[in-house]
């Protein structure tokens, strides 16, 4: 087996028999070596093959800038979370969570934490995964020395979220339908205008990709607070209106009937992302 390229000290590329691309990783596996060099096999500690060439390309660019721990730390996040789960993952989640944890440790050394808006919704929604979260928060202390908040497992869980739909739901098509309509029923009932880059219309893009998984998926949500629903619904009769309208085109279109849970969401997003004051 020969090098084809050194992307740094500590990772490779090679192709196997079958020409397929694989990228390996261990200390000082390209020192002082060159393309067309042998491998020392003895100093392989890891092997990867990437199927999608796009997210091969990335994985092999973010090498070249973060330190081979970072890659360890999150496979071994990615590993575990396959195994909590029982589901296999969108193989983007190597590029995207490995640079995530390396960004998310220079932002902590920094003094940099970011808040995460979406914390109380991840651990009610997504429980499983921010679990593997949490899990992720101890590896990375362990693996790094490193201590980050309570809000990166919230932001880890939405990574091995993203890598979920992903892979059960290759048709991203149906998925941006479904928002790109609900996004429509909101703009046109207030006639307004979103602003894209407030952190309320972020809430709300994010809450419908949940949400239009969840619907596609049938994996609906239970009704569990009528009091904090019927509290809503007299507080903010607008939204509660534009909800009804969203339920109508759910029921019509899907042949579903929203729960109040799933109601009481969509009201409280909708309040969010139309009030300017």
């Amino acid at each position: 087996m020969k090098i084809a390229k050194v992307i740094n000290n500590n990772v490779i590329s090679v192709f196997n028999e079958h020409n397929e691309e694989l990228v390996i990783m261990g200390r000082g596996i390209a020192f002082q070596k060159r393309p067309g060099d042998a491998v020392d096999e003895d100093k392989i500690e890891k092997v990867f093959k990437l199927d999608n060439k796009d997210v091969s390309e990335k994985f092999k660019t973010l090498l070249y800038e973060v330190p081979m721990e970072y890659m360890e730390v999150s496979e071994e996040i990615i590993n575990g979370a396959k195994t909590k789960l029982g589901k296999k993952l969108n193989e983007s989640i190597y590029v995207s969570l490995t640079d995530h944890i390396h960004f998310a440790v220079e932002r902590n050394q920094k003094g940099l934490d970011i808040k995460n808006a979406l914390l109380w919704e991840i651990k009610r929604l997504y429980k499983d995964e921010f679990s593997v979260g949490k899990e992720a928060l101890s590896i990375i202390e362990s693996k790094l020395g490193v201590t980050l908040p309570e809000d990166e497992a919230g932001f880890i869980a939405m990574h091995i979220v993203n890598a979920e739909l992903n892979e059960e739901m290759p048709n991203i098509v149906n998925i941006t339908k479904v928002m790109q309509d609900i996004l429509n029923i909101v703009k046109y009932h207030f006639k307004i205008a979103f602003d894209e880059e407030s952190l309320n219309y972020y809430r709300f893009v994010t809450h419908l990709k949940f949400f239009a998984q969840r619907l596609l998926s049938e994996t609906y949500m239970e009704n569990k607070d009528d009091f904090l629903f019927e509290a809503v619904k007299n507080k903010h009769p607008e939204a509660y209106e534009c909800t009804r309208k969203i339920s109508d085109y759910i029921n019509k279109q899907y042949n579903h009937e929203l729960t109040d849970e799933e109601k009481l969401y969509l009201t409280i997003h909708i309040e969010r992302v139309t009030n300017r004051k």
